[in-house]
């Protein structure tokens, strides 16, 4: 999404300075509230409700708080549809059942690392299904996610972690690479294009019907939700974990994240992006006692690195240039998250 900036003075409160300082706070604020949705499911899940119960309830509460944007923006519906249901299935349903279902079976930080691969496979969508070249700077990205995922799963010692939770920790990823490829539909059209929280409001709301079929909540066990989860030994109240997620994890960091990207460029707000993963990791050692090793934490680190070089490496559609070829600056793809 293009940046919008300001005509107005640098004192002035709505100044390009004042702006970027903002955004940059919105951007914190998104990652941090991303970051907390693994740590707060997680004890839902080990209290006794089926990762896709959790998805559902979290994609469906925040589908209700949402739905006064949907009926503002229901014109979408007539001129977008197909945007729309492709967002539901693959950027809230697909990215977060993966999500979930992996935390019931491998530490919250390892899953979160793994779906950050999703920038690193936009590049292959790049090459192979836009045909734009790559450039080297972009290729060390990928090389980079790939090897510090290596040192994350810890292959030389035969996978250190069960092999269906990291199968499924991939499938977020690559459901996360339709987030970025649907996020940049529409982009260049000015005026025309969608309003993006419109687009997250019917996005939600065609996740939550998608995982209601999916899901069957009507067999979810409800009386967990009036109990308590232990958190590392510590008891919570179960409700208190789903508003979280529902609130802060799911609502908040979409729409503080989208207006983030409103007064940032798309290379700031990304470096912020990866933030996510540091804070979900430090979350998860802290409130749950998973402890990452230093192979693990180095190649934990990696991962961010090379994703970051992956994702700033995607140029807007219509450039000629290769991906991460340097030169003019120009306008990228609107980075996006949907764990």
């Amino acid at each position: 999404m293009p940046v919008r900036t300001s005509d107005s003075s640098p004192s002035s409160p709505s100044s390009p300075r004042h702006g970027k300082g903002v955004g940059l706070g919105l951007a914190l604020l998104s990652a941090v509230a991303f970051g907390g949705s693994g740590v707060a499911a997680k004890p839902l899940i080990e209290a006794g409700l089926d990762p896709l119960h959790v998805v559902w309830l979290r994609v469906a509460g925040a589908a209700l708080v949402m739905l006064p944007l949907a009926v503002r923006h229901r014109a979408l519906l007539r001129r977008r549809p197909g945007l729309l249901v492709g967002f539901g299935l693959l950027a809230v349903a697909g990215v977060q059942a993966c999500y979930f279902a992996a935390l019931s079976r491998i530490p919250v930080g390892v899953a979160l690392l793994i779906e950050y691969l999703a920038p690193a496979l936009v590049l292959g969508w790049v090459r192979f299904v836009q045909r734009r070249p790559v450039t080297r700077a972009a290729a060390v990205g990928v090389v980079l996610a790939v090897g510090g995922l290596a040192c994350v799963v810890e292959v030389w010692s035969g996978l250190g972690f069960d092999a269906l939770g990291l199968l499924l920790a991939l499938g977020a990823a690559c459901c996360q690479v339709g987030y970025f490829v649907l996020s940049d539909q529409g982009s260049d059209a000015g005026d025309e294009a969608p309003d993006p929280l419109g687009v997250i409001a019917y996005g939600l709301l065609v996740g939550a019907a998608v995982l209601t079929v999916v899901a069957r909540p009507w067999n979810m066990d409800w009386s967990v939700l009036t109990g308590t989860a232990r958190m590392d030994g510590t008891p919570v109240t179960a409700f208190a974990l789903l508003a979280w997620i529902v609130l802060v994890a799911t609502v908040v960091a979409y729409v503080t994240g989208v207006l983030a990207v409103r007064r940032l460029s798309p290379q700031v707000a990304g470096v912020v992006a990866c933030l996510e993963a540091v804070i979900a990791t430090v979350l998860a050692w802290i409130l749950l006692g998973e402890h990452l090793s230093a192979p693990q934490l180095a190649g934990g680190v990696i991962v961010l690195v090379g994703a970051f070089i992956a994702q700033s490496s995607t140029p807007s559609k219509g450039s000629g240039q290769p991906v991460a070829s340097g030169g003019p600056e120009r306008k990228l793809s609107r980075p996006g998250r949907a764990a």
